[in-house]
């Protein structure tokens, strides 16, 4: 009792401080938006106040759902994504108000519709583990949402990149989604194939190869990724599906050499593609010489990468302030650059704080892969994790020059409704496998688990009572009697019809007796012995006298009464005789004729 009272005290704790987590995320949200329209427009807009009314109060649903449907899951992931997304809301609405755009207001329309998917998922996918039956219908769904930006009529291009679908006056990128289908195909196939794939081949500098027969899933993935970029000329959304299955395959195999090769296969494809398609060409250029005359000018050149560059110049250590910087300045500075906007108005201690956020939910992700013991479940949290740092890597190296552009978004930061759903839907699956994961093991000790185990002892010890009743009920009826197998023996149609079911039936139902040395001839048995066999009327097991002489010294034979194996194989012969068009049946061995022998547990 004095345990459950401890237990229910530190559990009201904990809900306590996971709230205090949310309420404070929503505090600093609310106050960077206060701030930052007093100071750009001098009042709080009504729209953006009954948005953020209705975002608020979606968050506080669906942490409720979690914590009915999920008790378990990692609480510190919602804080950090709901920090994460009112920044980015916050630089989006500066940025309107500067262009006297609305793309703030949208971005709070599509994540009400995020925060709503995302209550959907917590209450009706329960185990995360269905996912799996539907391992190559993801397989086909991810493909298919993947070159749907090829279909004519359909597909849009958008800064060389056709990656988009047009739908009436709105954008969507499939690519968002089709990462998450094509997590849930490799999770499954990396599952049920990780044994062949963590057998290694040869040794090369260090490195076990794998196996040229295995080479297969990683080729067909790389040329997945090199047909995104040559239809598509699309680096960024190849490069997050391949290094998602390289990073995949290495936690299934732990195999090192997956992703050395993994990294030239998608290096020298890069290489390629960079001299046969101008658009990749450029980004590698505006990468090598950002501060080049000839390329800052050129068409696609490095002019969005430089003007992005000196805002974060500009911001300093602490930033210029909330609604006191010019991000508009940079091209796609709400999308693309967002980076570089939370820079210049929040400086390096803004950046570093983003940063911080990501590094909690991704540190959560992979503390849940490695707590989770379903294989299935410890590769798709992977999967998901290792495509959100791949694409918060890709997005800021960028955008600092580590790497050349890519076109991917900062995860719930940039504007773009599908990205916001799409890495919605991503934590909320993660949140769910957390849950799998965080939940505790039974105590042994409890009273509840020794009831529990009890009653299953007692349930599977009450099912084999009832087997064993049954089976002796059904070796009653079988038993054989003196009249059965003879009318048993009248409808064989030759003599060794009859034999065979004699041997039969004294191997199955003699009874056994250990003696010291069947060398001997049979002897006499015990009185009250004697009496049950006779009762019995078992038959004659006239094998063992044939083999007596070379049988072991000690050994287990089936001895009914001479009289009654007389009686018995002379009777099923005879009738084996009249049935069977005149046969003469063979007639048994005479038993060998020794000295008496004596019969363990003291019988003569």
């Amino acid at each position: 009792m004095v345990r459950r009272c401890m237990g229910g005290d530190r559990m009201i704790v904990t809900r306590l401080r996971q709230m205090s987590l949310m309420l404070f995320a929503m505090a600093v949200s609310f106050i960077g938006f206060f701030q930052m329209f007093e100071r750009t427009v001098g009042s709080f807009p009504s729209e953006y106040m009954m948005l953020l009314s209705v975002v608020a109060v979606l968050f506080i649903i669906l942490w409720s759902l979690l914590l009915k449907f999920q008790p378990y899951a990692s609480q510190s992931i919602l804080p950090c994504v709901l920090l994460l997304t009112g920044i980015g809301i916050t630089l989006i609405s500066r940025i309107d108000q500067q262009k006297g755009t609305h793309v703030g207001t949208r971005q709070l329309i599509w994540l009400c519709l995020a925060l709503v998917l995302c209550c959907i998922l917590v209450i009706c996918l329960r185990d995360y583990r269905v996912l799996r039956r539907f391992s190559y219908v993801s397989m086909v769904a991810g493909i298919v949402l993947l070159l749907s930006p090829m279909i004519p009529g359909l597909g849009k291009t958008i800064g060389g990149a056709r990656i988009w679908i047009g739908i009436g006056s709105y954008s969507l990128q499939p690519g968002e989604f089709a990462k998450l289908f094509i997590a849930f195909f490799f999770a499954a196939y990396l599952f049920d194939h990780r044994d062949q794939l963590a057998v290694g081949g040869k040794k090369v500098l260090g490195l076990q190869l794998p196996r040229i027969k295995d080479l297969g899933p990683i080729m067909v993935v790389w040329a997945m990724s090199m047909g995104v970029l040559v239809i598509q000329r699309d680096l960024g959304t190849s490069l997050m599906f391949f290094a998602m299955f390289v990073c995949m395959l290495y936690v299934a195999t732990g195999r090192k050499s997956w992703i050395v090769i993994g990294i030239l296969a998608f290096a020298a494809g890069a290489v390629i593609a960079s001299r046969m398609f101008a658009h990749v060409d450029n980004r590698i250029d505006a990468w090598l010489h950002p501060f080049d005359a000839k390329v800052y000018n050129r068409q696609g050149g490095s002019e969005q990468l430089v003007t992005g560059l000196f805002g974060l110049a500009s911001g300093g250590l602490m930033g210029t302030g909330l609604g006191q910087g010019h991000p508009s300045l940079t091209p796609l500075a709400n999308s693309d650059f967002i980076y570089s906007s939370v820079g210049e108005e929040l400086g390096l201690t803004g950046l570093l704080a983003v940063l911080a956020l990501y590094l909690v939910i991704i540190a959560s992700g992979l503390i849940t892969a490695m707590k989770i013991k379903d294989g299935f479940g410890k590769l798709l949290a992977s999967g998901l994790v290792f495509t959100m740092a791949v694409q918060v890597f890709t997005v800021v190296g960028g955008i600092t020059l580590v790497i050349p552009l890519t076109g991917l978004t900062m995860p719930f930061m940039a504007a773009g409704g599908s990205s916001l759903i799409a890495n919605y839907i991503l934590i909320t699956l993660l949140l769910i496998i957390s849950n799998a994961a965080n939940k505790p093991e039974p105590e042994l000790t409890s009273d509840t688990f020794q009831y529990e185990a009890l009653a299953v002892l007692r349930d599977h010890e009450l099912k084999e009572r009832a087997k064993s009743a049954a089976q002796a009920a059904k070796d009653d009826e079988n038993q054989p009697r003196h009249g059965a197998h003879a009318s048993h023996a009248s409808h064989a149609t030759h003599a060794d019809d009859a034999e065979d079911a004699v041997q039969a039936t004294q191997i199955e139902d003699a009874p056994t007796i250990m003696v010291d040395d069947a060398s001997q001839p049979e002897g006499l048995y015990d009185a009250e012995e004697q009496d049950n066999r006779d009762e019995q009327d078992d038959w004659a097991d006239w094998r063992d006298f044939a083999d007596d002489d070379d049988s072991p010294a000690t050994t287990t034979s089936h001895w009914p009464t001479r009289g009654a194996q007389t009686e018995q194989v002379e009777d099923a012969q005879n009738q084996a005789a009249q049935d069977g068009n005149g046969g003469t049946p063979p007639t048994p061995p005479a038993p060998p004729q020794s000295t008496p022998r004596t019969v363990k547990g003291g019988a003569r």
